[in-house]
């Protein structure tokens, strides 16, 4: 009678559902699996929302109806700018902190993690289209500087009182199949705050003006997540004690030269270091897509997507490590804030500012950076990875408590990490 009756749900599927952002998650979660026609178990299932209850969820994104949780780890031994830091990170991949951990153990006899910051400068753009003269146009609104400057601050007092606030002003002119574009860069110092909301706040207060100036029209008003005056930067040296000699050492160099050449090898070299990267700042409620962009845009920036590593050699035959990306995070603000296990993550690391929290997560950066190359020139990355990897394939065949760590170890031990197998040896487990 149950499967009849999905059917006939099914059978009339739609996805227009009226309303369904004015009720409750709760309600909204019914219509939902009586519309997909689900179980009782999925209902009970998706309304168990963790340690995030339904009414911030519900604040924080439209159309609620649960919460996915990721594992949130955190990663040991990293030592940055002197201090000892823990550094959680929430990732659905097994490895990443692993990665970290060890990589961040073997450079801490020489110091650890040292990092900087170039800015918290954002850029809002305002596109201006329709006009004859561009060049004209560029200077007419150059000449506007304060005004524009005025405007700004205007727009934002609060960031202003926090040391914060309109910095510069730049014109470029760009050619596309539409004609001419004359493009306004507003460079705003946004201070502990990503920045979002009040440098596009401040395009869309300053393009009325500009096209009253030129004659023009104005259309994209909006930030840009190339944020190459809000870089962050993290260097670190590995001996060649602590990484097993000159011939590890060599296979590192040979694998990076490989990434900084190849934009296939590239797309994946960086994805690795983005897998710190990115789970850091999901940890932390700040922007994994803005970042993601930024990196990505930034490590092609000469022409060519490279490696947004570098690897070299020191007088002492150390290797030298370094990373230089985009980093616009924030502490104050969007899910950062309103997420209560985000703002648990901060206090773990225990930051002040968000130029510090830059500067881990470029540290992460980095040490994952290095497992990854390391797990290449020896072992090759599937052997870590896919031990790890066992446990989650044990569980995906049904093995409980003991019974994980048992099929995982006899899948390592056979090296083969397949579910067909997995399920053999969980039936044999079980008699």
């Amino acid at each position: 009678m149950l499967e009849y009756r999905r059917y006939l749900i099914m059978t009339k599927k739609t996805s227009r559902i009226p309303g369904l952002h004015k009720l409750s998650p709760k309600e909204r979660l019914q219509q939902v699996v009586e519309a997909a026609g689900l179980s009782e178990e999925v209902l009970r299932h998706l309304g168990n929302t963790g340690n995030l209850d339904s009414a911030t969820a519900d604040s924080m994104i439209e159309n609620v109806i649960g919460t996915l949780n990721i594992p949130l780890g955190v990663a040991t031994n990293l030592v940055i700018d002197g201090e000892e830091v823990l550094v959680p990170m929430a990732t659905e991949e097994s490895s990443v902190v692993a990665a970290v951990c060890n990589a961040a153990r073997q450079c801490r006899s020489t110091g650890g993690f040292t990092t900087a910051m170039s800015g918290s400068l954002m850029i809002a753009q305002v596109q201006l289209t329709g006009v004859r003269n561009p060049e004209f146009a560029r200077l007419q609104i150059l000449e506007h500087k304060a005004d524009i400057q005025a405007v700004c601050n205007e727009t934002d007092p609060v960031l202003l009182k926090h040391g914060g606030g309109f910095r510069d002003l730049e014109v470029r002119i760009l050619h596309g199949r539409t004609g001419p574009m004359v493009v306004t860069h507003l460079i705003v110092d946004t201070r502990d705050a990503m920045g979002a909301n009040a440098v596009n706040s401040m395009a869309e207060a300053i393009a009325p003006l500009i096209a009253e100036w030129t004659g023009g029209k104005t259309y994209l008003r909006i930030l840009s997540n190339l944020a190459d005056r809000r870089l962050a930067r993290a260097r670190a040296t590995w001996s060649l004690e602590d990484i097993g000699g000159a011939d590890v050492r060599d296979g590192i160099l040979s694998a990076f030269d490989f990434a900084d050449i190849d934009p296939y090898r590239a797309a994946t070299h960086n994805k690795g270091i983005m897998n710190g990267v990115s789970a850091v700042v999901l940890a932390t409620g700040n922007d994994t897509r803005a970042v993601e962009a930024g990196a990505h845009a930034y490590a092609a920036r000469s022409g060519q997507y490279g490696s947004l590593t570098q690897w070299e050699v020191d007088a002492d035959g150390n290797l030298n490590g370094s990373i230089e990306m985009p980093l616009a995070v924030g502490l104050i603000g969007g899910a950062t804030r309103s997420h209560p296990t985000a703002r648990i993550t901060l206090d773990i690391m225990g930051v002040e500012t968000a130029d510090q929290l830059a500067g881990i997560i470029a540290a992460v950066g980095l040490a994952q950076n290095f497992a990854a190359l390391k797990a290449l020139a020896t072992t090759g990355i599937q052997k870590g990875h896919m031990a790890l990897h066992a446990k989650n394939i044990a569980v995906m065949v049904g093995a409980k408590g003991d019974e994980i760590d048992n099929v995982a170890q006899a899948l390592v031990s056979l090296g083969k990490v397949r579910m067909d197998i997995a399920e053999d040896i969980l039936k044999s487990l079980r008699g």
